[in-house]
């Protein structure tokens, strides 16, 4: 008994497995002086800044909808999630409907190749007798088969005796193709090996092989195996919409999960906004507390520095204008009281081109210094540099010499070299000694000298004059604060020790003082060591 298969004669072959406003514009403030205005009152005239109103940039449209950045974040976290997740589904559903082809092939090929052995042997498995026909052949192998739901067996013999027909399998199967004229016709004139065949039950992979007798005057026959397919897709669509569902969950629970996690990170960046959003002209104390070691933490911590530096320069604004209208008032005054009560004698006008000239100069020292004490908040009013101390304290001895006839007296020199501003320590020191001056009779002995002591260096200045009260000691280092004995003798516009004050603070150090009525003052500019000579 043969067949036509693999390995035998006239072999059909047997196939491998499938394969994406502008508003009206509004004015705003020009910090810039463009003019000066003239305030008049009862016997006095001030002069103060005009501001001049320019256009400034357009307002952004009120009823422009902004997109919250929590809702951009957990957009974005979705649609990445979304496309992550349909990529998923299809690469399953692919990989699984690929396999359902691969099955349907290897349980096709393997049923053929049972029964081409099982052929190929020819004999009876209980008798051990040699078949006599095609159909004692079939059916034989038929009743020891147990295919699977989806597979279907069965075979045809062609002749037109008693054993001509169709050999069917015991199982009942999807669809019994072998009993549908029409499908075993299709099947059988089919001029290759195997097909695919439309059944009620859905599209049947089958293969067939031919059946030879064993002598000539026996009818031979056909063996032919099907596979539905339409039970695994459909397995294969149960799982696929299974992964559906559960990707769907999971990108419901991850927007969820999205909107709580930017929420907690942008919570600082809206309290950075409502805060800027408060903050005015007039109140500039509000800030932000910052908890966390993020860089959102460190967002807040730069925006309350900004603050700092806004608040600081909005207030040395304001004392700038407050200084300069309080101290500027008088010798205006002065000046015009004299203008209108100027007569037309020649000696009387000398003299009041006199008065005025000094009132003007005048508010020239208190204008510069004003200026100066203002600068003193910027970065770089001190630029330190390496210096050596004693030419520097011999420099500054050459200076103060010049400044009245006293006893001048050199007391020590530091020998170190310093990383300081020279230029702004002269002008402190040299302040110190102007007000030593002042406050002192001609002779009397005025020391000045430096020292390294520990971390530090000294510059001081040491008078013999009145001596300042304790209870003025913390209040004179104000602007325009000046002692008793200052007040008495008229003395300058109160800004000098302000300024020294300035000077050493940018250099990170301090002015001391020690002082009794009677017993002169101490003045002491004491300049730490900066950290790059550590």
């Amino acid at each position: 008994m043969t067949t036509d298969g693999p390995g035998f004669p006239d072999d059909p072959g047997l196939p491998g497995g499938p394969g994406s406003p502008d508003g009206p514009d509004s004015p705003t403030r020009d910090l810039g002086t463009a003019s000066h205005g003239v305030r008049r009152s009862a016997g006095a005239t001030a002069v103060f800044p005009t501001m001049v109103l320019r256009d400034g940039p357009p307002e952004v449209r009120r009823h422009q909808r902004l997109l919250p950045a929590r809702l951009i974040i957990m957009a974005w976290v979705v649609l990445l999630m979304a496309l992550t997740l349909a990529l998923v589904v299809l690469v399953t559903w692919s990989a699984l409907s690929g396999g359902v082809g691969d099955r349907a092939d290897r349980a096709l090929t393997q049923e053929i190749a049972e029964f081409q052995e099982f052929a190929q042997v020819g004999r009876d498995p209980q008798t051990g007798e040699a078949f006599a026909s095609v159909a004692g052949l079939m059916e034989v192998h038929l009743a020891r088969q147990f295919p699977y739901p989806s597979e279907i067996l069965f075979g045809w013999v062609e002749g037109g005796g008693e054993e001509a027909g169709r050999i069917r399998q015991g199982q009942e199967p999807l669809y019994d193709v072998s009993a549908d004229p029409d499908a075993v016709a299709a099947i059988l004139d089919d001029p290759s090996g195997r097909g695919t065949l439309q059944t009620p039950a859905g599209p049947m992979e089958w293969i067939k092989v031919r059946v030879r007798a064993p002598d000539a005057a026996g009818a031979d026959g056909w063996f032919v195996t099907g596979y539905f397919t339409d039970p695994d897709q459909a397995a294969v669509a149960e799982t696929v919409r299974t992964i559906s569902l559960v990707s769907l969950v999971g990108l419901i629970a991850a927007g969820a999960a999205a909107w709580w996690v930017a929420g907690r990170i942008l919570a600082p960046v809206r309290l950075v906004r409502q805060t800027a959003a408060e903050i005015t002209e007039e109140d500039l104390t509000r800030r932000i507390e910052v908890s966390g070691r993020d860089d959102i933490a460190a967002l807040a911590q730069q925006f309350n520095s900004m603050l700092d530096r806004l608040e600081g320069a909005f207030i040395e604004q304001r004392r700038f204008v407050d200084d300069a209208g309080h101290e500027l008032r008088t010798p205006i005054t002065i000046v015009r009281g004299h203008l209108e009560l100027m007569g037309d004698d020649p000696q009387e006008r000398r003299e009041v081109v006199r008065l005025v000239t000094d009132e003007l100069d005048r508010m020239g020292r208190i204008v510069e210094d004003l200026l100066l004490l203002a600068k003193s908040q910027q970065p770089d009013f001190v630029r330190p540099e390496p210096v050596s101390l004693a030419e520097l304290t011999s420099d500054i001895d050459a200076h103060v010499r010049r400044l009245g006839d006293r006893d001048w007296r050199l007391e020590a020199m530091a020998e170190e070299e310093w990383r300081l501003d020279a230029q702004r320590v002269t002008q402190a020191v040299v302040q110190l000694a102007a007000n030593a001056v002042r406050y002192t009779e001609p002779g009397s002995t005025v020391r000045i000298g430096s020292m390294v002591d520990g971390p530090d260096v000294l510059f001081w200045v040491t008078d013999q004059g009145p001596g300042i009260a304790p209870e003025e000691q913390g209040r004179i280092f104000g602007r325009f604060s000046r002692g008793g004995a200052a007040r008495a003798g008229g003395g300058g516009a109160g800004l000098g020790l302000a300024i020294v004050r300035a000077i050493a603070e940018a250099h990170r150090g301090r002015v001391d003082l020690r002082s009794a009525l009677g017993q002169g003052s101490t003045f002491t500019l004491v300049i730490p060591r900066g950290k790059e000579q550590q």
